[in-house]
């Protein structure tokens, strides 16, 4: 069985992160509260370590981990490289939702990115996350702690609803305070380019580097990603999922309806982009869990404010029928 321990994220026990670095450094598997949502941890340096992770998840080898580090220093240290623009990002965004890029470091496992010769690295902003870290002394590798392509987890409750069992501990802390994941960007070429959107906006990225490209945001399976979270589906309920339009939504019995920055009688209405990003995972379980026989999603603008909530739902969810 797994076991939680409740932690205090303002004031949390030594003697509990000690238990949370120990159990990391013996090979198994921790979750724990990011802002953005909980991960899976493992000591990024060891093979084995990393493989209970996509085996607890069921998670295609080929699609990357993100490396957790305490500081921007040991993110230095364990970097293969660290170019000048990942120093002005870091300075800029960390701790926070970023992840950048980097080459990778010989001494983190090449599973953690896909087999391939860069690995993308952020500072959690959590006192949990980093001090857990810092314990360690080492890079955690830590994916979202669910199911691979389910609804990733913004409780402790919804890591053990999928992976009871799969790991040795959560850390609970609470919800979390963001609740999408990380924006990921690469700054291994000429121009740094985000590889997952997150949040951290697009403007916010060019405000302190000026150029930034985007890669195609949905990808098919199979060769290594250079980036988690960017196949076609993901982040998905188990019952059926659907998108449409406000103006051309026809309901059926049996739905259970998500409106996202519409207010729409008789949905769950998530009015506004952060309070949208921080509860939409939860709404999504919860509507699982209630046995509806169909999740609509009625979607956003598309607006640049709302690129990463509407980039979630496409992956979560299949474009209803008319």
């Amino acid at each position: 069985m797994t076991r939680v321990l409740a932690v205090d994220a303002r004031a949390p026990l030594a003697a509990s992160i000690e238990e949370a670095a120990g159990l990391l450094r013996a090979g198994e598997l921790v979750a724990f509260a990011t802002e953005t949502v909980y991960g899976l941890g493992a000591d990024a340096t060891q093979a084995d370590a990393v493989a209970k992770i996509f085996a607890a998840k069921g998670r295609p080898q080929s699609n990357p981990l993100i490396a957790h580090v305490s500081s921007v220093e040991m993110a230095r240290a364990w970097a293969g490289a660290w170019p000048e623009v990942a120093e002005v990002l870091a300075t800029a965004f960390w701790p926070g939702p970023l992840t950048v890029i980097v080459p990778r470091s010989d001494r983190v496992t090449a599973a953690v990115s896909a087999g391939l010769d860069t690995v993308g690295l952020r500072v959690p902003e959590p006192l949990v996350a980093r001090a857990v870290i810092e314990a360690l002394g080492r890079p955690v590798a830590a994916p979202s702690a669910n199911r691979s392509e389910h609804v990733s987890p913004t409780t402790a409750q919804h890591v053990l609803d999928d992976l009871q069992g799969r790991l040795a501990l959560v850390l609970d802390s609470g919800p979390t305070g963001v609740g999408i994941e990380s924006t990921v960007i690469d700054v291994t070429g000429s121009v740094p380019c985000v590889l997952r959107r997150g949040p951290v906006s697009l403007a916010a990225l060019r405000a302190v580097l000026g150029a930034v490209d985007i890669a195609e945001q949905h990808v098919d399976h199979g060769a290594p990603q250079a980036s988690p979270g960017q196949g076609l589906r993901h982040y998905a309920p188990d019952v059926p999922c659907v998108r449409a339009e406000v103006s051309s939504y026809r309901g059926l019995p049996g739905d259970g309806v998500v409106s996202v920055g519409h207010a729409v009688a008789g949905a769950h209405a998530l009015l506004e982009p952060e309070d949208a990003a921080r509860e939409l995972y939860a709404v999504l379980r919860q509507l699982e869990s209630v046995g509806v026989e169909r999740i609509v999603v009625l979607m956003p603008p598309e607006t640049p404010q709302w690129a990463a909530v509407r980039d979630r739902l496409i992956r979560a969810t299949v474009v209803a029928a008319p």
